[in-house]
């Protein structure tokens, strides 16, 4: 029986794993790298260990250190967490070597389905050689053989390209799974991202929970997943399970996997399997209500599955909320997650808690939130409701894409596809800017000087208060008068630092407020307080190309120097920044007169990288 079990990751999946162990009453150990010392997840567990020497990046990848550690806290038992160790047969050996119980499938089967080209092999689907590839072949993917979550992946559709993405995808593989690996298959334009949850015993029995569709994802990273896939034929349902099943007979499968797919009308494509808990696995829990952390637990402990799993009811959906801007490429964004709060009958499982830091190091994902209802109309609606009313104050994120999605007509349609951001994001990411956010905010401000004295006898002379929003500015102008705070085209019924309450054509309408120093935040508006005088410091020549988040310079384009020559467009430099490398381009077509930037060399958002002239 275990008693003690050590996670082997971090953030937003160790905090979940922790919770069914609390629930189970097993003790836990979290382990940390110098960066994550006061994370969420190594308050929320029984104990920490520091793992010691190796960069915050990195930390996590050496499972030397963890077995260490989870020997050195009395641990009888390892969980791999999803990503990092998750899908290492030495790391899976080592904890067994170490007399510790593995949550997890055997090495040997992790071996045999952790490399994606071997996996293929073993299901009979050869992978396109890169020497091969023609024009015939387009487009193709570049896929990392090694490791998952969209990276070291590319789209090649025309042949002159896929050098450079053979080139980009290794070094963003072994940047993120220290294997450089990489091979290319073709890619189904049009296609369904369709996956199977699996869950088997030492006993031989296999379980099949239903499937998920995740085809909503910008960089091969998954954004929505739901469950069940809509849409699915009778018969094609039967034929992934029977897929799923045959492929974690083959390597003997003990544990929680998933077997994925590309799907095309009543067509299915192995794609890889993946030895581990999914990210997603949330919303197979809710639709057939169990723990499947607990069933992990179960199974290593060498308990038997029942002979079929329990029935499925309702539909569940998922969205993965990002501190990112998919408005500029999907940037990640740093800074201070001053609040993240949702409404209640929302399932949220996240790494972070009010006041924490977002760094550069890992993935940006703040949290995922899961929504459970009889129908897919309901859970879509409730999830989509939900994201619009949370609380999320701190760096930019994708909320308001996640919103537009669930809402978007193929999607609640349940016809979209991998493409489905290809196609949208333009008209997802459109501002649409609250015109009443700027006036609430100067309210809430204006409260206090309201109560000591702010009335003037000077009604010519209003308030005006500056804000920036959505990439504009924005004046507001407001009165302190004897009846209270008055404004133009509305009437104030209620104004607080918290609260502002204005009657607009009629309409009441409520606005809740916070405020972080310059940063507020009115409903779903940030805003950021401007001063009254801009600082002529902070202007930058134009065509200047500023560093859009923290990052290292891990690629300079070849013969790049001042003085040459740019296209607008064309790549400049590669900054790497949360395991992901992040392309600057030319803002114009011009000349190079500046370059601050070598190789190697850590930036600051906001840093001046290199300045572009235009032609006179």
């Amino acid at each position: 029986m275990i008693s003690t079990l050590l996670v082997a990751n971090r953030g937003e999946i160790a905090c979940r794993v922790f919770r069914t162990c609390h629930d189970l009453g097993i003790r836990t150990v979290a382990v940390h790298s110098d960066a994550d010392e006061g994370a969420l997840h190594t308050r929320v567990a029984d104990t920490a260990v520091r793992l010691p020497g190796a960069a915050p990046a990195d930390t996590y990848l050496r499972g030397d250190l963890i077995v260490k550690a989870a020997v050195a806290a009395g641990a009888d038992a390892v969980h791999p967490g999803y990503g990092f160790l998750s899908e290492n047969a030495d790391f899976a050996r080592a904890v067994l070597d170490a007399g510790l119980v593995w949550i997890g499938p055997p090495p040997d089967a992790i071996e045999a389905m952790a490399s994606k080209t071997r996996a293929k092999d073993l299901m009979g689907i050869a992978p396109l050689a890169v020497e091969d590839v023609t024009e015939a072949d387009l487009p193709v993917l570049v896929k990392a053989a090694s490791g998952g979550g969209g990276r070291g992946m590319r789209i090649v559709r025309r042949l002159e390209e896929l050098d450079a993405a053979l080139q980009a995808a290794r070094a963003e593989a072994a940047s993120a799974f220290g294997d450089g690996e990489v091979f290319v298959e073709p890619y189904l334009e049009g296609g369904r991202h369709v996956e199977v949850q699996v869950l088997a015993d030492t006993h031989g029995t296999v379980w099949t929970l239903g499937t998920r569709d995740c085809s909503l994802q910008r960089r091969h990273q998954k954004v929505i997943e739901e469950a069940p896939a809509p849409g699915l034929s009778e018969k094609l349902t039967e034929e992934l399970a029977a897929l799923a099943v045959r492929a974690a007979r083959a390597v003997d499968y003990v544990g929680a996997g998933t077997v994925e797919f590309l799907v095309a009308g009543d067509r299915a494509h192995f794609l890889e399997m993946n030895t581990r808990l999914q990210v997603e696995h949330p919303v197979t829990e809710a639709v057939f209500g169990i723990d499947l952390v607990a069933e992990q637990i179960r199974v290593a402990e060498g308990h038997a599955l029942a002979s079929e799993p329990p029935p499925a009811r309702g539909h569940a959906v998922e969205a993965r909320l990002y501190a990112e801007d998919p408005a500029t490429d999907w940037t990640p964004q740093t800074g201070t997650l001053h609040r993240l709060a949702f409404p209640d009958g929302i399932r949220l499982d996240t790494g972070y808690t009010d006041g924490d830091t977002i760094g550069v190091h890992y993935d940006p994902m703040l949290a995922k939130a899961i929504a459970h209802a009889p129908t897919r109309t309901e859970a879509l609606r409730a999830l989509a409701g939900a994201l619009e009313r949370a609380a999320v104050h701190g760096p930019v994120t994708n909320r308001d894409l996640l919103v537009r999605s669930l809402r978007h007509e193929e999607f609640t349609r349940g016809r979209m596809n991998t493409a489905f951001y290809d196609r949208h994001l333009p008209e997802l990411t459109t501002p649409a800017p609250d015109p009443h956010a700027p006036l609430a905010a100067a309210l809430a401000e204006a409260h206090g000087a309201s109560r000591f004295g702010g009335w003037r006898n000077v009604p010519s002379q209003p308030q005006v208060k500056r804000y920036a929003m959505a990439g504009e500015e924005h004046e507001v102008r407001y009165r302190h008068t004897r009846d209270g705070l008055e404004a133009d085209g509305v009437r104030v019924v209620h104004a607080a630092p918290d609260l502002v309450v204005l009657e607009v054509d009629g309409v009441r309408r409520k606005f809740e407020v916070a405020r972080y120093g310059d940063e507020v935040y009115v409903g779903a508006s940030a805003l950021r307080a401007l001063p009254r005088f801009p600082d002529p410091a902070a202007q930058h020549a134009p065509g200047s190309l500023l560093a859009p988040m923290p990052g290292t310079v891990v690629r300079v384009a070849d013969g790049l120097a001042v003085g040459a020559a740019v296209r607008a467009g064309e790549p400049l430099l590669w900054l790497e920044a949360m395991k992901m490398q992040h392309k600057i381009t030319a803002p114009a077509t011009g000349t190079l007169s500046e370059l601050r930037v070598g190789l190697g060399q850590q930036v600051e958002p906001g840093a001046l990288l290199a300045v572009v002239q235009a032609p006179l």
